[in-house]
């Protein structure tokens, strides 16, 4: 959980995915008549919203259709990409709990099996019995715990960065396709 928190935590970082600044310098390169295979690829490469972008601008001929759909395409391997290992995270959040239970369980067995040995004079051996099935429980919930806020939280900076991805691509959009009369 650790491991996919700080992995997530890394490529989530908005100028990585999304740079806020990635329209306003293809409007530019598209002034300036710059806009050229080296600076798509450059934009492919860059970020996931430029892989929006290139996905966009490679059919900018064909209307606004076509534009759409070409990003709605991308985007969905984008938002794959973006997701990739919250579910992962998601599990343990909800298994961890469950496992602890579980040892938890098996300990109160082994404290009854104790206690069908020895009987119920011995409050130090079965205090010790409870105890130790407690940490279990102890265990799962403090490893569920943050696993939980970070899945919340993780999958909520997605969220985010997926709304303000599919409005730069609108933006895109309504800017770069031809304009038709009726």
């Amino acid at each position: 959980a650790t491991s996919i928190a700080i992995e997530k935590l890394w490529t989530l970082r908005e100028d990585q995915v999304a740079p806020r600044n990635l329209l306003g310098q293809v409007f530019a390169w598209m002034k300036n008549n710059e806009l050229d295979n080296d600076r798509l690829e450059e934009l492919r490469k860059g970020s996931h919203l430029g892989k929006l972008f290139c996905a966009g601008l490679a059919s900018k001929h064909q209307g606004k259709d076509a534009m759409k759909e070409n990003i709605e395409g991308a985007a969905r391997q984008v938002v794959h990409d973006l997701e990739r290992y919250l579910n992962t995270l998601g599990t343990v959040a909800v298994i961890a709990p469950l496992l602890g239970l579980l040892g938890t369980v098996v300990g109160m067995i082994k404290v009854f099996a104790v206690i069908q040995l020895e009987g119920t004079g011995n409050a130090m051996v079965l205090a010790q019995g409870i105890s130790e099935a407690l940490i279990t429980t102890a265990a799962g919930l403090a490893v569920a715990i943050p696993s939980l806020f970070c899945y919340r939280f993780l999958n909520g900076r997605v969220d985010a960065l997926v709304v303000y991805m599919e409005q730069e691509a609108l933006k895109l959009v309504n800017e770069v396709a031809p304009k038709t009369t009726d």
